[in-house]
């Protein structure tokens, strides 16, 4: 593999046995791709990988003997003081960023199928991150100051977090002794006006004298609580949308335990979404509402709607999709989860083919999977922080709803896996059946709002702009910055963050998200006004807000947020 340990240049005898590790490497790498579909490095591009890694090796090598205080890691991971105090710790540091670069280096330059090079990228990187010696107390020189100067009690703390984690099942990523439902989170005043097995409906009470005649419906995941777009006064979708004079209902998923294990798309669908639609209605007397689907509940509402308009009925005055997919060709990361096989395993083991005909995926093997995606983030600042230098984390509300998480039930979870992330076929018309009936999302004719992120790594912006080529009616979309979550709960108060709109909107929609880009204009702050705007004219007059919730059909049950969204997994 290139040069030899020999060729170093003369006095750096302390580099070989980095390079003999560089040369093992990959040669123990070229061979382990070589049996996985036929991946390979091609020599020659292998050969330069190593040559620049001895290269920037001996650079750094050097620099540590003659001018070790100008060693910058240049890692967050490594801003701390103590880290450059030590030309031992800065070498350590340098030193491990210069390995993980290089093996990305070996992993983005592989030949062969495109998802095996995907997946070797995906374990490379969780391999690097996980080695940082920042993760380990004996390199960790911030960790072990702290022990000394609080005579270890960091340690002892570090220790008792850790017994609590184990304890309550996943890592604390806040502080979550200082959030209840219902008392400073999910607090908008409301009613639930009806439950079944699968949800309750909360109708929120009015903000304003009158409200728009046409009431709004929210269909949030049920693969986390609805409180999401609930959190706190200032940053409550729910509360924005009052204070704008909508008439609002929201879905409250229940938390399955095994009396859903054997629950399909189909029970969530009829008995869910569809089941919402018609209570929305019947309490607001009216024959449409606007409705909202975020993220899995987007994909559930679009289902429930086209699947309504091939029996003839339409209630929606109009879509708003939220970072949801229709078209899963994109799905960025996640796509290194699913196959055949791995399909294949949950449905023996949990669908309804299996022995059981059913069983649950747990919520918090869920959260586990979608922290993995950005490990550094969600997993190892954590294990730094609460482990090794004892620091509970800061009280932070969107955190407190990431870590409260929910199962799913087997059949509806294996059926979503197969027909969108597998196999894609919900982007085909008449591919798969919905409560019996052909699935054509060309059905949505409505005024559709679509929403992407621009760094969500959950349902990257492209894929989101694919439902803009499948519902048929007017269209627009809008691009919020940052991710999957915090682009969307940006209230305008807070005048954070950007987000991008088109002017290709009056000659219609682009057939790909590059082309839309192309032509689209950044503006600072939220683009909740944006939204609003668009809203406000499919929302009909101003009426005057009722008194009572419910209807004679449909008696307040229990105050919001009800009991349902306070279950635990």
């Amino acid at each position: 593999m290139g040069q030899s340990a020999e060729a170093l240049p003369p006095g750096l005898d302390a580099l070989k046995p980095m390079q003999q590790a560089m040369e093992s490497m990959g040669k123990s790498l070229g061979s382990t791709l070589t049996s996985m579909a036929g991946l390979s490095v091609p020599p020659d591009a292998l050969k330069d990988i190593q040559q620049d890694y001895m290269k920037q090796a001996t650079e750094l090598w050097n620099r540590s003997l003659e001018k070790p205080e100008q060693i910058k890691a240049g890692d967050r991971r490594f801003d701390a003081p103590e880290w450059g105090s030590s030309p031992v710790n800065a070498f350590m540091a340098s030193m491990y960023l210069l390995n993980a670069r290089t093996l990305q280096k070996l992993a983005d330059n592989l030949q062969g199928d495109a998802k095996a090079r995907q997946r070797v990228r995906f374990a490379v990187q969780q391999w690097a991150d996980a080695a940082s010696p920042s993760n380990f107390l004996a390199f960790n020189p911030e960790a072990l100051k702290k022990a000394v100067d609080t005579k270890g009690e960091s340690l002892q703390q570090g220790l008792q977090h850790l017994m609590n984690d184990l304890r309550q099942g996943h890592m604390s990523q806040t502080d979550e002794s200082v959030f209840e439902v219902g008392k400073n989170v999910a607090t908008t005043a409301g009613t639930v006006v009806f439950e079944n097995p699968y949800f309750q409906l909360i109708e929120y009470a009015p903000l304003t004298p009158q409200v728009h005649e046409v009431p709004f419906l929210f269909v949030p995941p049920c693969i986390n609580k609805y409180y999401i777009l609930d959190l706190q006064p200032d940053n409550s979708v729910v509360r924005y949308l009052l204070s704008q004079g909508h008439r609002v209902f929201m879905i409250s998923w229940v938390n399955p335990d095994d009396s859903l294990a054997l629950s399909t798309w189909d029970d969530y669908i009829e008995q869910g979404v569809m089941k919402a639609i018609d209570v929305t209605l019947d309490v607001a007397g009216t024959d449409k509402a606007n409705m909202l689907g975020f993220c899995v509940g987007g994909t559930m509402l679009a289902c429930a709607l086209s699947t309504l308009a091939a029996q003839g009925k339409k209630p929606a005055a109009s879509l708003t999709l939220l970072t949801s997919f229709l078209d899963f060709s994109d799905t960025g990361i996640m796509d290194v989860f699913v196959d055949e096989a791995m399909v294949r395993m949950r449905e023996m083991t949990m669908g309804p083919t299996s022995p059981q005909g059913g069983g649950l995926m747990k919520g918090t093997d869920l959260a586990a999977t979608f922290s993995f995606l950005r490990p550094n983030d969600l997993v190892w600042n954590y294990v730094v922080g609460n482990y090794l230098k004892g620091e509970m984390p800061p009280a932070f509300d969107l955190l407190y709803w990431n870590s409260d998480s929910t199962n799913l039930p087997g059949p509806f979870y294996t059926w979503y896996l197969r027909n969108t992330y597998l196999e894609n076929k919900l982007r085909e018309p008449n591919a798969v059946k919905v409560c019996g009936v052909p699935l054509d999302l060309r059905r949505l004719d409505m005024p559709t709002f679509i929403y992407g992120s621009r760094e969500d790594h959950i349902v990257p912006w492209g894929g989101a702009y694919e439902s803009t080529q499948i519902v048929q009616g007017p269209k627009t979309f809008v691009l919020g910055a940052s991710g999957h979550i915090a682009g969307v709960i940006n209230p305008p108060e807070k005048k954070k963050r950007s987000y991008w709109t088109s002017g290709s909107l009056a000659r219609g929609l682009p057939a790909t998200a590059k082309e839309w880009m192309a032509t689209a204009q950044e503006h600072p702050g939220s683009w909740w006004p944006v939204w609003a705007e668009w809203l406000g004219k499919q929302a009909g007059a101003k009426v005057p807000a009722p008194k009572q919730p419910g209807n004679k059909r449909h008696q307040p049950i229990e105050a919001a947020p009800g009991r349902y969204v306070l279950r635990k997994a």
